[in-house]
């Protein structure tokens, strides 16, 4: 008990600071738009049940309709047709969804390249100066997007957005000790990811390894490289391939 009271203490006492990542949920949440013929995701809605008026004088409550993959959401591996067998998000281990995080940051090559995709040397330099990714742990891949996450077109750029090379993708998801990946973007892949073999490489190679993605991350600058505990509170949807989560991270302050 003696490690949960120190916690407890350090939060009191400002020496741990919560920073929550997640982007507010709302209807102007932007989304991600599939072209024709594929289906796309509804959109956040709110529907007013009552509001302490006659269809209940004393208590405020609403609807929601949504899809799983709206707002900051996480991906299960069944979100994707080579993670199928995988885990829903009702069975994403609770291990995973609280665990050490690292964060990259490539904005400064996102800003001159919004196609920017992250390599497997890009990943191999960070280990150089910040050590080695976290075993059993995510890789947060900042790049400077949650910027634009105000404003639909801005957010999507006409499918210009960063992500990740294809051999970088296998590397995270066959080498690399995570157990998640998470980022700024409308999704883990690159807006122009259908381009690629295979396509939407993230996708592909991370689900279909059993790990899991995590997206429309917000505040990743407040965050150090390393020396985060990740917490993210998905929705545990029976049978589902995702959920909107509520995400946020323990970090120390000197």
């Amino acid at each position: 008990m003696a490690v949960l009271t120190d916690l407890v203490t350090a939060l009191a006492g400002g020496n741990v600071e919560v920073v929550d990542l997640t982007a507010p949920l709302s209807a102007s949440t932007p989304v991600l738009q599939l072209p024709p013929p594929f289906a796309n995701t509804t959109s956040f809605r709110l529907e007013e049940i009552s509001r302490y008026d006659d269809r209940g004088p004393a208590w405020y409550w609403n609807d929601i309709h949504t899809g799983e993959h709206v707002g900051t959401h996480v991906d299960a591996p069944n979100h994707w047709v080579s993670g199928r067998d995988g885990d829903s998000v009702d069975e994403i281990p609770l291990r995973t969804l609280v665990a050490p995080a690292v964060v990259l940051d490539a904005s400064a090559k996102v800003a001159e390249d919004p196609d920017f995709l992250l390599s497997v040397d890009d990943v191999r330099e960070w280990e150089r100066e910040h050590g080695p990714l976290p075993d059993g742990g995510w890789l947060l891949y900042r790049t400077g997007w949650d910027a634009r996450s105000g404003d639909q077109e801005s957010f999507l750029n006409g499918q210009h957005s960063p992500g990740v090379s294809p051999e970088c993708a296998r590397w995270l998801a066959e080498e690399a000790p995570i157990v998640g990946f998470g980022v700024e973007t409308v999704g883990t892949d690159a807006g122009r990811a259908a381009e690629l073999e295979p396509m939407f490489p993230c996708h592909n190679r991370l689900l279909g390894a059993g790990k899991c993605g995590l997206t429309q991350l917000r505040n990743l600058a407040q965050l150090p490289p390393t020396g985060v505990v990740l917490v993210v509170s998905p929705l545990p949807i029976v049978g589902g391939s995702g959920s909107p989560a509520r995400v946020y991270a323990f970090v120390e302050r000197a």
